[in-house]
């Protein structure tokens, strides 16, 4: 599934649904479960006006279901999913800005409802416009409802014959709620329960555990956590080596803009899927995986544009150990710090094992949460520069997704850093980016970016690197 911005996916003209939840103040139960630390660090860094109170950090899914709205068993089917998911009936807020209490509140299954609002048709750019504001509106973390679905139906003769009888889904949620594997159980989910409500076919949807329990256990088991835990010292080492922060990208991405801008954004497709079996097959031949041999390509890509003899960067790797929160909604991510030595070789299959061996290195400090570990460093751990790769080739009918015209979304981002998510689907690769907006970074994200898939293609078609880049091709430094 790629992940997108809502700007970048296709809109017809149509009517346009919200599906707001609601729930009844006598429905809501205090509850002393606390936050992940993660969710909340997140409420207390966004709780100023500067941050826009979290409402750029939503995730979400757009996807197409056959046939026309039945709002009936589709509000039916949404208000199951929400008893489904506890994090969708619960709400942690702060007492008072930065320094105030946590405060939860959870409302039982059955008491959440779901009321629809439908709208006039209208044309595409007013429904895109409509649906990014419903977003920003409802997806911050400070307020329940942190998230949102609407639907879009169609005008009759707008477009194929085929596609005319069709519906398009839109869900999206603050950050505290989804990370980027939840999202991509969105479409099948909801899907199945509607299929069920609409025709009694079974959804055999298996049973999931509570993010807020997952939350709880964490605490627990991370508040024995001391400076000298493998985890702390891996981290310890890496803002020693990065000046007191995280690894930053390796080219110059020009000057933190004084007032908050949109960042740039890219995608593309890397690799079909016979390319990305091959990628794989090489990496497997240098004895590591699929992302080991990504990094080695983003690796020597750096040392070719640069000169550098480290590529660093940050990766993400998901927490859910074990069956229970497989389905779970929730921000499951840990942080591991990539230090990549490039020095005394050019081939793939050393960088590739280098890498294996780097990501080995580092997965204690992936298991623990960052946040915790920052405390015990007295230094906030807040990425630079992430290179994310998730592999959903299996994720329930994820062969469908082409066929529902499904996306993976993310809000605009006004940070100055570099993300770069590398995403394995049925269909291949899918590479997006997004990176600070102007002259500088404009040119050097993409080249850097433009030299791994140069390499990556290199390997598939004969394990080697054979080439370099065009000399002329040196990284912007905006002089």
């Amino acid at each position: 599934m790629e992940f997108t911005e809502l700007a970048d996916y296709r809109i017809p003209a149509g009517v346009l649904t919200e599906w707001l939840p609601c729930a009844a103040e006598d429905d809501w139960r205090e509850d002393p479960r606390p936050a992940s630390y993660i969710h909340e660090a997140h409420l207390r860094r966004t709780s100023g006006t500067r941050y826009g109170a979290g409402r750029e950090s939503w995730l979400g899914t757009a996807f197409e279901v056959a046939g026309p709205l039945d709002a009936e068993h589709f509000r039916r089917a949404l208000q199951r999913w929400i008893d489904r998911h506890e994090p969708l009936r619960s709400h942690a807020h702060l007492t008072e800005e930065q320094r105030g209490d946590l405060v939860r509140r959870t409302a039982p299954p059955g008491g959440v409802s779901v009321r629809p609002i439908r709208h006039d048709p209208a044309d595409p750019d007013t429904i895109r416009d409509h649906l990014l504001g419903l977003f920003d509106d409802y997806t911050t973390p400070h307020m329940w409802p942190s998230y949102v679905f609407a639907t879009l139906e169609r005008l009759p003769g707008t477009a194929d014959t085929d596609e005319d009888d069709r519906f398009t889904v839109f869900f999206g949620a603050d950050h505290s709620v989804i990370d980027g594997y939840s999202v991509v159980l969105v479409a099948h989910e909801i899907s199945a329960l509607y299929e069920e409500e609409r025709t009694g076919y079974a959804a055999d949807l298996f049973p999931v555990g509570s993010y807020i329990d997952f939350g709880a256990a964490e605490r627990d088991e991370s508040a024995h956590l001391d400076d000298d835990h493998e985890a702390v010292r891996i981290w310890r080492r890496t803002l020693t080596d990065c000046g007191g922060e995280p690894p930053a990208f390796p080219l110059p991405i020009g000057q933190r803009p004084p007032h908050a801008t949109p960042q740039q954004r890219l995608a593309e497709r890397w690799f079909d899927d016979d390319e990305a079996t091959a990628f794989s097959a090489c990496c497997r031949r240098a004895g590591t995986g699929f992302f080991a041999g990504v990094l080695a390509c983003f690796g020597r890509a750096t040392a070719e544009i640069t000169g550098a003899e480290r590529f660093r960067t940050v990766a993400p790797a998901h927490t859910r150990a074990g069956p229970i929160w497989a389905g779970s909604l929730g921000w499951f991510v840990g942080l591991r710090p990539i230090d990549l030595d490039l020095t005394g070789t050019t081939e793939f299959t050393t960088l590739a094992a280098r890498a294996g061996d780097e990501l080995r290195r580092t997965r204690a400090s992936a298991r623990v949460p960052f946040v915790r570990v920052g405390e015990l460093l007295g230094v906030p751990i807040r990425p630079r520069f992430v290179v994310s790769y998730m592999d959903v080739r299996f994720v329930p009918m994820a062969a469908q997704w082409p066929e529902w015209n499904a996306r993976a979304l993310r809000s605009r981002s006004f940070t100055h850093d570099v993300y770069v998510w590398i995403n394995r689907t049925p269909e291949g690769v899918n590479m997006s980016a997004r990176f600070p907006d102007n002259t500088v970074a404009d040119e050097n994200v993409p080249l850097l970016l433009s030299r791994t898939r140069e390499l990556m293609h290199e390997v598939v078609v004969d394990e080697a690197w054979t080439s370099h880049p065009d000399p002329s091709a040196v990284p912007s430094t905006g002089e």
